[in-house]
């Protein structure tokens, strides 16, 4: 992107934009207010979602606060998931951290969609699909908020989502968020961590994840848990590093 710095344009990475190379710099007015700008615009630029893709879904908790604050509750917020969301997406991965998640899914076509608001089909489809994934947080907020005795928002405002748009993108996303736990130093080992789908993928019990859909993708198990393992080099999924406000 593009940035007037006393008087001379200068090209900064995405990186850059909100962590500066020099105090100097980071500390001017005019940097001070393209980020205001920039942050502005990354709050309403939320692409509406469309039927029939794929998307990279993710949020945290409201200021960086816990969204799972006991053991229990990285299982209720499946359980609100499978109940407000699963009817409208199929799930490929998924992994539940402290204070954010990352989910990988596709919505359902048109016809799938419509044949479940059967009530009200003049609604517009990206609505229906966002409201989805709001009715399960607000659900689950309600929850956490009543155990906990807090008020207001947990999850900060709107969610996330990215469209996957490449087979690769595809492949490295679900690496991705599998590897997360082990990114941010909740565990060693990624495959230690008990609340990512990667397990869930190598087990035959009932799912509703694409299990099968994912495991041939990277040919039979062998090869699922091979492609995890080929990549040790964090540097390579640094283009998939979230950036929250």
């Amino acid at each position: 992107m593009l940035f007037l710095f006393q008087g001379r344009l200068k090209v900064l990475s995405f990186k850059e934009a909100f962590q500066p190379k020099t105090e100097v710099f980071a500390q001017s007015e005019d940097f001070v207010n393209f980020q205001k700008i920039l942050i502005k615009q990354m709050k309403t630029n939320i692409e509406p979602l469309e039927t029939n893709c794929f998307y990279h879904i993710y949020n945290r908790g409201i200021n960086g606060e816990n969204l799972f604050k006991e053991e229990r509750n990285y299982a209720y917020f499946l359980e609100k998931y499978a109940l407000y969301v699963s009817p409208f997406v199929d799930t490929y991965a998924y992994c539940l951290l402290k204070n954010h998640f990352h989910i990988l899914v596709k919505t359902r076509s048109e016809t799938e969609i419509l044949a479940l608001e059967k009530a009200d089909n003049t609604k517009d489809i990206s609505w229906i699909l966002s409201n989805a994934f709001a009715s399960c947080f607000k659900s689950y907020s309600q929850a956490i908020n009543k155990a906990h005795k807090r008020t207001g928002r947990l999850f900060e405002e709107p969610f996330r989502r990215i469209h996957v748009d490449s087979d690769a993108y595809f492949s490295e996303m679900i690496q991705y968020i599998h590897h997360n736990p082990q990114k941010h130093g909740f565990v060693k080992d990624f495959r230690d961590y008990p609340h990512s789908s990667y397990h869930s993928h190598l087990q035959s019990k009932a799912t509703k994840l694409q299990r099968g859909e994912v495991i041939s993708w990277f040919g039979n198990a062998q090869g699922y848990e091979k492609f995890h393992l080929e990549n040790k080099n964090f540097d390579n999924l640094d283009k998939f590093d979230i950036e929250f406000d």
